[in-house]
């Protein structure tokens, strides 16, 4: 996992097609916003472990850090 340290007004890169923006600090919790290509799904993990069950497909261990 990599961990990196942003302030608010930056911005980090995945690949060549998707940004991170980061919006809001409040207290422990960050807002931001994800820019990424239309056929690109972004989920919460907890969405996404839904969709799945819903679709039938064997669970899929998505990590999600310890508060």
């Amino acid at each position: 996992m990599l961990v990196l340290s942003r302030a608010v007004g930056e911005t980090i890169s995945i690949g060549d097609d998707i940004a991170l923006h980061i919006l809001e600090l409040n207290g422990t919790q960050i807002k931001f916003g994800i820019d990424a290509p239309l056929d690109v799904k972004v989920h919460r993990a907890e969405v996404y472990q839904k969709i799945l069950e819903h679709q039938g497909a064997a669970t899929y261990p998505v990590p999600v850090p310890n508060p």
